[in-house]
């Protein structure tokens, strides 16, 4: 049987957040607060995102304004410029790394291409995740390509429709519970979860018992067993 394959970018198909979760590192360093930890710190900074994620989406750019304003709300120093310049450089840093596929995951879309119509659905600043496909070698092995605001329910039911996809023979691909597996199961799709160590703190949520609709899978190669 033939299907609609939909796969999520990143941390999906490549690394992404552990480069995030770096500059994070070096961010509570340089803040050093004075009784903060790390996690208390992420906490302040994952209320700014889910505030300005609605407004200015994702990506490394929007993720360097966050922390300005975490910056600028924790620090206990008179604020520098230069050290407003040492947290926009973070973005730059993020930008810069290496783009590195995760395990089985080229020669594994190169088999299911061959029987499947494969779709990549991603959020995120539109040019920054443009500029990740190119770089992935990968942009080939996908019929349609398309990058989003907001992966909900809303989003997938319209990439169904625009693509004429039929619901119980599509299948959406990935690593977030809150933007990949709930919201496509929401919609009337199958999904796949194949969870990441390093998911982003604010794409978690509980997903659902494995079911004829929803899989769990160890490892993205372990596709060509199930398609």
């Amino acid at each position: 049987m033939t299907y609609d394959l939909v796969f999520d970018a990143d941390d999906t198909l490549w690394e992404n957040n552990i480069y995030f979760e770096r500059a994070f590192e070096q961010f509570v360093e340089f803040l050093d607060h004075s009784t903060l930890n790390a996690t208390e710190v992420r906490a302040v900074l994952d209320g700014i995102e889910l505030a300005n994620n609605k407004i200015h989406g994702y990506g490394a750019a929007n993720f360097t304004r966050n922390l300005q304003q975490c910056y600028r709300h924790l620090v206990e120093r008179e604020i520098r410029r230069e050290d407003i310049g040492r947290i926009m450089a973070l973005a730059g840093q993020i930008i810069e790394q290496p783009l590195e596929l995760i395990e089985g995951v080229d020669e594994t879309l190169a088999e299911l291409s061959t029987r499947h119509r494969l779709t990549l659905f991603t959020k995120g600043h539109p040019e920054e995740q443009r500029m990740k496909i190119e770089r992935s070698g990968l942009a080939g092995r996908f019929h349609h390509t398309a990058i989003v605001k907001e992966k909900d329910a809303a989003a997938y039911r319209k990439l169904a429709e625009d693509l004429g996809m039929e619901p119980e023979r599509t299948w959406m691909i990935g690593n977030s519970p809150k933007s990949d597996v709930n919201p496509a199961l929401e919609a009337g799709l199958n999904a796949v979860f194949i969870p990441h160590a390093h998911t982003w703190t604010l794409e978690r949520q509980a997903v659902p018992a494995p079911s004829s609709r929803m899989l769990v899978l160890e490892r993205f190669a372990d596709l060509v067993q199930h398609f």
